[in-house]
């Protein structure tokens, strides 16, 4: 009996850890490859923070070629590395903001004021035909891409 009163809690502690082991194992790169200093739960469930790398669905390559737009645009992202950071999506809320797309605050933050001015820009610069309700949902994201594969198309970044 004594043998199972201390084996137990032991295993009990060893699942804990294995589960939380597999569940950093499994996740993303693309949405979080730098530390997070503070997080907010976007209504599609995502974490989005200050310090995270948020592509929003893009590749490296794709992201580099928005950074490279950018800087075409007359916005610096900052080193064109294929990781949206703070600095690249600051570019992208002064850009949205001088387009009139009403980004708000240029803080590098992806939060729901960023989201819709980015689908505000898609609808007008591509006629997505998006809702503009601030989630970084499967539409917007394909949409995302899309367009900033014309970007390629258009200026070869």
């Amino acid at each position: 009996m004594r043998k199972n009163t201390v084996l137990r809690p032991l295993v009990g502690v060893a699942a804990a850890l294995g589960i939380a082991a597999g569940g950093l194992a499994g996740a993303s790169g693309s949405v979080a490859a730098a530390p997070a200093v503070t997080g907010v739960a976007t209504a599609s469930g995502e974490d989005v923070s200050v310090l995270a790398v948020n592509n929003l669905g893009l590749s490296s390559d794709q992201a580099r070629d928005w950074q490279c737009y950018l800087s075409i645009r007359g916005y610096s992202p900052g080193v064109a590395d294929g990781q949206l950071g703070p600095q690249s999506w600051k570019a992208a809320q002064r850009m949205f903001n001088d387009l009139g797309h009403n980004a708000g605050a240029v803080d590098g933050i992806v939060g729901p004021r960023t989201i819709r001015a980015l689908q505000r820009y898609l609808n007008d610069e591509g006629g997505y035909g998006l809702a503009v309700d601030g989630i970084a949902g499967p539409r917007t994201r394909a949409a995302y891409a899309h367009h900033v594969d014309s970007i390629f198309t258009t200026y070869g970044c």
